[in-house]
């Protein structure tokens, strides 16, 4: 590849074939399929986080209802309407 910088666009032109476009050169990435093994990994780590958060919330919603029956048993608060 050093001696292509190297030249003029004149030698480098007729230095292809007539049926090679300059493009055929460039090295281009090929699309591949799925890789099981990182399809896998990024599912279970969504998977995690989802789940995490999922506990996380009813954690809180458990907290909330100790939370309402410990002030209901000490009296602070009632369910009964007062008239």
């Amino acid at each position: 590849m050093m001696a292509v910088f190297g030249m003029s666009g004149r030698h480098w032109a007729s230095d292809l074939n007539s049926k090679q476009m300059a493009g055929g050169r460039v090295a281009h990435a090929t699309l591949k399929g799925p890789s099981v093994v990182k399809e896998i990994f990024i599912g279970l780590t969504l998977g995690l986080i989802a789940g995490g958060m999922w506990k996380m919330h009813h954690w809180n919603e458990q907290r909330k209802t100790r939370s309402f029956y410990d002030m209901l048993d000490k009296g602070q608060i009632s369910v009964v309407v007062e008239e």
